[in-house]
């Protein structure tokens, strides 16, 4: 049983445009290695994306939700958050891509193709794409279906083949890359050996990038993977890899869940909640948050920041009928 099973819905991995402009790599790197230590904002705001909701409660057929476990995610490292909702304009999206400083694209249960969470990413995906070419510093963070939308949106085709990883905390098996990338070049050398040693990422689907495909589907001209897991039965997957050029970082498992969720029944027995599983929560998100104090998105006036944050929401004490601890459910 995925994560999904919170909101009753079975994801679906399928593949939009391609969208990946490798011309630009040279510069990129340049611009990146200059401006790697620049902070151009002290109080970064993180978009997080919606989706739908299918689970209990007084609400209409177009409520979406987000798990707070996202939102502490991004307050962890000093970031606020601001939902991104489902099926607007494309203006919408335009407008809060301009004013936020990162997105983040959660896990759970969407179709990747013809969901309003799949539209909203590809959207947004591009916008950042053409933030970066035009020397904009804006990254891009997917967990777990966040992970997944992230590989269909740079290739044009089904990348993912079914797998069993449902409910299982594993430990990191570490690439050459490892070492040489941004999301893990300052990672403590007690956290590093304790991700190679010990169970402390949390998996929660049925659905992986092996690195059969990642190589097959030429994935490897845009990503580097950083490291591989394994699954229940066996099957090798990339359980966290980034982009070359990119500020764009994809993780299969949640390192959100290690602190702050705590559904503890047969399905969900696993979540590591140790002091190195903490501090891997504490440490992904300095480096999502580090990465979006690099630009100076903002909104047009402190009014206007004031009125999109999440704090203008409810949310809702959810361990008893779902996956998640805590949930904003927006119904509008």
């Amino acid at each position: 049983m995925t994560e999904g099973e919170a909101v009753g819905s079975r994801r679906k991995e399928q593949s939009p445009h391609i969208a990946a402009t490798m011309l630009w790599r040279g510069i990129l790197l340049a611009l990146a290695t200059i401006s790697s230590s620049v902070s151009a904002t002290d109080r970064p705001i993180i978009g997080i994306l919606a989706q739908r909701y299918y689970g209990r409660g007084n609400f209409s057929q177009n409520a979406t939700y987000i798990a707070a476990s996202y939102v502490k995610f991004v307050e962890l490292a000093g970031a606020r958050a601001v939902p991104v909702f489902i099926n607007e304009p494309e203006d919408y999206y335009v407008n809060l891509f301009n004013a936020v400083n990162g997105i983040l694209f959660p896990g759970g249960s969407a179709d990747l193709v013809s969901s309003g969470y799949s539209r909203a990413g590809s959207i947004l995906y591009k916008l950042a794409l053409q933030a970066n070419h035009n020397n904009t510093h804006f990254p891009l963070w997917g967990t777990c279906l966040g992970f997944e939308l992230l590989t269909t949106q740079t290739v044009g085709t089904k990348v993912l083949q079914a797998c069993s990883s449902n409910d299982q905390a594993t430990s990191l098996n570490m690439t050459a890359d490892f070492r040489r990338s941004r999301l893990y070049d300052s990672i403590p050398r007690t956290l590093e050996k304790a991700l190679r040693t010990t169970p402390i990422t949390y998996n929660a689907h049925s659905w992986c990038l092996t690195p059969t495909n990642f190589t097959a589907f030429r994935l490897n001209g845009f990503y580097k993977i950083l490291s591989t897991s394994v699954d229940k039965n066996g099957t090798t997957f990339i359980s966290s890899m980034e982009a070359i050029s990119y500020p764009f970082y994809a993780v299969q498992f949640h390192p959100e869940k290690n602190s702050f969720e705590w559904k503890l029944d047969k399905r969900h027995q696993n979540i590591p909640h140790s002091v190195d599983a903490t501090r891997l929560t504490q440490y992904m998100a300095n480096v999502f948050v580090g990465e979006a104090r690099k630009n100076d998105h903002k909104f047009s006036s402190p009014e206007d920041e004031s009125k999109a944050l999440i704090y203008n929401y409810d949310v809702s004490y959810s361990q008893g009928y779902s996956a998640f601890t805590q949930i904003y459910v927006f119904d509008k």
